[in-house]
């Protein structure tokens, strides 16, 4: 597949609330759109970096510059036969995985229009529907955080993550366990805590919780398993797996007990799906982060969790939950057994709104095939 042109848009979209980690608070959401064109097909894909550093080294000024100057120049006019000849292109160029993901997405998004095919089944999903929760950021009070817990439950969501951070764990997540029982409840430090700080969060080992997500530096995972093995409570890696190998670092290490799989994260669908392998050959329990994603990576996100070894709910949730209006025609529901269904036409299965488009980008830069 011959790619013609990148077209890249730097969107800026006003969240439905603002959005707090234990990294800082968001009220409008940057991204990059990436839209290749190949065979008279149009392909999208999203790079989820952001604005400021918070989550990783990454922003949208590094991914522009990364797209522009480095990855276009190696695909552009050249034949692509699929995302593993995509990541052998690109892996000279250290990192920048938010990039990768980006355009190994509109990648597959061509190819599975190319075939007809959905990306479910071109991974080889099983789900038609798959099971989500939501993820609510720092609130100004433990009562406030309850009150907004209680108002996705009456949506339909059936887990609950709640951010935490120093200072902000033991009293919040306390208050929602009283509140709710029953309530499939896990936290998210964002890697908030030290090893020695993390005595913190002893008191969270006793509230049934599903899973205590990256406690630890983003980049750690020998802490990690020092305090997993404190815990009864399964810890959860996110910014820790950063390739399939850090995946096998961190289970033959013992030090968590699931993973959290983030295609962005670690480069792209195609190494999502390698440490998804490799994780369900051991029977370890996988999930589907979100990093408040357009309808674009939302339909990556759901076509990826289909895959059988996804048995824990993902932070994807309903169109609504982040955006009044989405740059997508297509509108991603909750359905009445908190799940969302998995798109089914070729390729990621979306549209543009091409209005919408144009009112949320900042910038766009198209690179042409030379003539």
């Amino acid at each position: 597949m011959k790619i013609d042109s990148i077209t890249l848009h730097h969107l800026s979209m006003p969240l439905v609330a603002p959005f707090e980690t234990s990294f800082g608070r968001e009220t409008q959401r940057e991204c990059v759109l990436i839209t290749l064109r190949a065979e008279g097909l149009t392909g999208y894909g999203e790079c989820v970096a952001t604005r400021e550093p918070g989550y990783n080294y990454e922003t949208t000024g590094t991914a522009w510059h990364i797209l522009k100057d480095f990855i276009a120049p190696l695909i552009l006019d050249q034949d692509l036969t699929d995302a593993h000849d995509f990541q052998r292109r690109v892996e000279r160029i250290r990192g920048h995985h938010l990039a990768k993901a980006g355009v190994e997405m509109a990648l597959w998004d061509l190819l599975g229009k190319r075939e007809g095919k959905s990306l479910k089944q071109l991974f080889g999903g099983v789900r038609e529907r798959v099971e989500v929760g939501v993820s609510i950021g720092i609130q100004e009070s433990a009562s406030a955080l309850v009150r907004t817990v209680e108002s996705y439950l009456e949506k339909g969501y059936r887990r609950v993550k709640i951010k935490i951070k120093p200072g902000r764990e033991v009293e919040e997540t306390t208050a929602v366990r009283r509140a709710f029982p029953d309530l499939r409840l896990q936290v998210d430090a964002n890697s908030a805590y030290t090893l020695e700080t993390a005595s913190a969060l002893d008191p969270l080992d006793e509230l049934s919780l599903l899973l205590i997500e990256q406690p630890l530096f983003e980049d750690d995972i020998w802490d990690h398993r020092k305090l997993q093995a404190r815990f009864k409570t399964a810890i959860c890696l996110d910014e820790s797996i950063l390739t399939p190998r850090h995946a096998r670092y961190a289970l033959e290490m013992e030090a968590c007990r699931n993973i959290n799989i983030k295609p962005a994260r670690v480069g792209g669908l195609s190494q999502a799906i390698m440490i998804h392998d490799y994780c369900y050959e051991r029977g370890v329990p996988v999930w589907c982060g979100g990093m408040l994603e357009t309808g674009v990576g939302r339909a990556s996100n759901l076509a990826i969790a289909s895959l059988p070894g996804y048995v824990l709910p993902g932070d994807i949730s309903a169109s609504d939950r982040y955006y009044h209006r989405d740059i997508t025609n297509e509108r991603f529901l909750l359905n009445d057994d908190s799940t969302i269904t998995v798109p089914d036409k070729p390729g990621l299965g979306v549209t543009m709104d091409e209005d919408a488009l144009k009112q949320f980008t900042l910038a766009q830069l198209t690179l042409k095939t030379r003539e």
